[in-house]
Formats: structure tokens, sequence, C-alpha cells
């Protein structure tokens, strides 16, 4: 499936031209646009009810920071409260799982290649920064704007603790039960064709671990056997030693 661009509506030539989005103030006549409300950049499609929108303060995510446990993806990546761990999110995708790592203490970096996507997190990252909630863990997340792949093999910073890798699956259930924002996810990013070629490199990367986030009866990306798994509801995090 392939990737689509939508167009901005909103009058910013600076932040369409950054991310490579044709900028048009009218709304197309069919597909997804991207608008800017009072309350944020949001991603909405033609003749289709709802919107998109990233929100790191409230929402499910402010109560999984205010409430939440102990998080399966915090104890597959091995965060300790006394021990702060850099990440690499190689899939950020809408960022959920970054920010979780971030608010228990991980330095994130998100990578995402999608425009419109890197766009929604750069939005809810701006928004976090100016709330007083979630200064200190938007202050953690740096959003990388690039291909996982060619950030994997490319970085040239200190190497991360841990690389962590969500990417796209397929979902066989009947579309009416998927909800409508993995839907609009799937159609507008398409499927990770590339999603088996992430690991090595992740794994060359980390100096710790890495992380594959997986459906619970999915098989483990690129075919290759983890060393450990954390399971949690609907999914699994696959854990994997580093190698040189």
């Amino acid at each position: 499936m392939t990737a689509v661009l939508p167009q901005l509506t909103t009058a910013d030539p600076q932040l369409a031209a950054y991310f490579g989005l044709p900028l048009d103030p009218s709304p197309p006549l069919d597909g997804f646009y991207l608008h800017a409300h009072v309350c944020g950049l949001t991603l909405q499609r033609v003749g289709h009810e709802g919107q998109l929108r990233l929100d790191f303060v409230g929402g499910k995510l402010g109560y999984r920071r205010l409430h939440g446990g102990s998080e399966a993806i915090v104890r597959a990546v091995g965060l300790k409260p006394s021990q702060p761990l850099s990440v690499i999110d190689a899939t950020a995708g809408l960022g959920r799982d970054a920010f979780i790592l971030a608010a228990h203490g991980a330095r994130v970096t998100l990578v995402e290649r999608h425009p419109a996507l890197a766009a929604l997190l750069a939005d809810a990252l701006q928004r976090a920064l100016m709330d007083e909630a979630t200064t200190a863990i938007a202050s953690r997340m740096q959003l990388h704007y690039g291909a996982a792949l060619a950030t994997l093999t490319g970085w040239l910073g200190e190497p991360p603790a841990v690389v962590y890798l969500d990417p796209m699956f397929p979902h066989r259930r009947k579309s009416a039960l998927v909800k409508q924002e993995m839907q609009w996810l799937q159609q507008l990013v398409g499927a990770d064709d590339d999603a088996d070629a992430l690991l090595l490199p992740a794994r060359q990367l980390a100096c710790q671990r890495v992380v594959v986030k997986r459906p619970e009866q999915a098989p483990p990306l690129a075919g290759v056997k983890p060393s450990g798994a954390v399971a949690s509801r609907g999914h699994r995090f696959d854990i994997y030693a580093p190698v040189s």
C-alpha cells in the first residue's frame, strides 16, 4: 500500500515546506487533509466524521500518566527510576509509546518518516512543552523526521541503550471492527514493507536491547526468535540482545 500525502489547509508555509506538505487553504474534494484548530493540528478526511489529533496532555495518555501502573512496555525496555535510558523509537507513529517511556524517565528520540504524522507529532510535542503538567516529559522527547532504516544505519550520535520498533502490522479482522483511528493510519501510511530490514541494524546500534511490539499471534519480526518477551493485552513486546 502506498503512503498518502495529505494537503495542509492552514496558511503555514513554513510547516508545509519543512514536512513537504502541499499547501492549499481549501479542503480537497476527496481524501485526507491537515487543518489547524485552536486546540491543535488535526487530520481530517473529506466526507467522514471525526478527526485525529495527538494529545500528550489529556485524554488517555493523560490518564495513563496520572494513574498508570506498571506498564508492560516499561518492563520490556528495562526502565528503572534510578537509571534513565536513552531510547530510539524508530517507528514513532502516534507517539504514545514514546510518551509513556518518557513519562517514566527515558530520553526518547521519535523517528517518523511520514510527513503528516511527523507534523502531528511536532504539534503535540509543542503543546506538551507549553503545559506545566507535561513540560518535563516533553523535554525528554525529540522528534527526528526521517526514515527508520536510514536513521538506524546512519546514526552519528551516542548509541542508544534501547531501540524500540512498532512496525505497522496488517489487521486481519473485519474493517468494521478496527477503530477508525487505525483504519486512517493504515490508509495514510501504508504497509511497513521494510519492517524486517530494521531488526538487524537496530540490534547493531542498541547497547542494551531491542524491543519489538507485535500483535499477540503475529510471528516474530524477520522470523528471528527473540530472547524473551513481555506479554500485554492483545500484543507482546519481543526482546532481542544487541549484535556486533
